[in-house]
């Protein structure tokens, strides 16, 4: 088997953390590919690398004095290095990086050095070789990620290379210059790397053992997901749970290739497994519910709206022409309810409120603020008679008021909207129902 294994800041903060990596890798010889963050918080009021390298470049290109604030960067590393007993020096590449901030090489630079960086680390760590990913990963000239070069670069590149440590976060563009992904993108190229060397499995090792059914904020010790698809993956996501770069799910969901969440910390731990799709059934009927408050709801009214054509495209269109995005839009026979978010649509509510009356004439709108939407997401809701009826006893008893209800076609996932002071009462009221009576 191939695995490509990335692990995240918090996983590779200091000596100690680089020890458990170690051993997590020679534990499985089918870890054959490495990809690292750069240095995460070390305790709580810790400053991530990232962070620190941000803060000296932006001194660098203000004219301000900056080689303390680097030495500081430098340590960090050092004492990595020394705490590993390391024969390795960082000192040409401190230098390196100290004219560059001169010249001003970019933000996306000094980003970037957080990974390389620890990715020399790494590879002297675990004699690996190492490739900078400015050499294999690409951009175009506007900055947007070049899969098909990529992918061949780096599939020529690590072909017959038995094992090898490939920074995350960053490549370059046709110009040389060095370009970031988004922050947390080191995912992405732990993806991209699985991708291209068509590994059998990447393991993506970060402080937590796996998805959770609900936010840990609100529910204690909430139950860990075991295997979950990747639709279910992008619903939860998409509202609001967070554990993978959500541009890390395409390039191996097109390669078919399977994802391991694990927790450096309690390597026993499964995990939760993240596939295409899977005959296993679920532990309980749903996989995992999560929410955002901060929504707004315009309800239009009109008679006889269902045989007016082209209606709910007028009114889409009015929200288009303003610049805002909508969430859901659940309808009636004479209304249409669009959920947006209120401080996107805030500042332009009454523009878009004449654009309304102009495009499609309405009886009557109504606005209503401070909502929430909370997606109760899992396969099993398929097979289970009487979901939706459980979720609203469940959230009648808990005496929360429910203000929209949204169901797609692939009875995948139950939208509900509620107000944003029952939120937490209403993810506690449906955890309940469906896990806690269940353990």
């Amino acid at each position: 088997m191939k695995k490509v294994v990335k692990f995240g800041g918090s996983s590779l903060a200091s000596a100690e953390q680089f020890q458990k990596v170690g051993n997590i890798i020679h534990a499985d010889k089918d870890r054959r590919y490495v990809v690292p963050s750069a240095p995460g918080k070390r305790f709580s009021e810790d400053i991530k690398v990232t962070d620190m390298l941000y803060d000296c470049y932006r001194a660098a290109e203000g004219g301000k004095e900056f080689s303390k604030k680097l030495q500081k960067i430098q340590a960090r590393y050092q004492e990595i290095i020394s705490g590993l007993k390391l024969e390795l020096s960082l000192d040409e590449e401190f230098d390196l990086i100290a004219r560059n901030f001169k010249e001003q090489a970019g933000e996306d630079y000094a980003a970037s050095r957080g990974e390389y960086l620890n990715g020399i680390v790494m590879a002297n760590y675990l004699g690996m070789e190492f490739i900078d990913a400015a050499e294999v990963i690409f951009f175009d000239e506007n900055g947007n990620f070049d899969e098909v070069k990529t992918d061949k670069c780096l599939s020529e590149r690590l072909e017959g290379v038995e094992s090898a440590v490939i920074p995350g976060f960053y490549g370059k563009r046709a110009d040389g210059v060095i370009n970031t992904f988004s922050r947390g993108g080191s995912d992405i190229t732990g993806s991209i790397v699985a991708k291209a060397v068509k590994a059998d499995l990447y393991e993506n090792w970060t402080d937590v053992s796996g998805f959770l059914v609900t936010d840990p904020r609100i529910i204690a010790n909430p139950e860990t997901i075991g295997t979950i698809t990747y639709k279910e993956l992008r619903e939860l996501s998409y509202m609001g749970a967070t554990v993978l770069h959500e541009d890390a799910i395409f390039p191996l969901r097109s390669a078919g290739i399977p994802i391991n969440i694990r927790n450096t910390n309690r390597p026993q731990d499964n995990g939760t497994m993240i596939v295409e799709s899977t005959c296993s059934k679920p532990k309980y009927t749903i996989t995992g519910i999560a929410g955002k408050k901060g929504f707004a709801s315009i309800n239009i009214e009109k008679d006889m709206m269902n045989s007016e054509i082209g209606f709910g495209r007028k009114v889409l269109q009015v929200f288009e022409e303003n610049g805002i995005s909508f969430e859901h839009v659940p309808s009636g026979i004479d209304t249409m309810t669009v959920y947006v978010h209120q401080d996107e649509f805030q500042e332009k509510e009454q523009s878009v409120i004449a654009g309304l009356h102009r495009a499609v004439q309405p009886d009557t709108i109504e606005l209503e603020s401070d909502l929430a939407l909370i997606a109760v997401v899992g396969r099993g809701m398929k097979r289970n008679r009487g979901t939706a009826g459980r979720i609203f006893s469940a959230l009648a008893h808990a005496h929360v008021n429910v203000k929209m209800i949204d169901q797609g076609s692939s009875e995948l996932n139950i939208i509900i909207g509620v107000e944003n002071r029952d939120f937490e009462a209403a993810i506690k009221a449906i955890y309940d129902i469906f896990v806690t009576v269940c353990i």
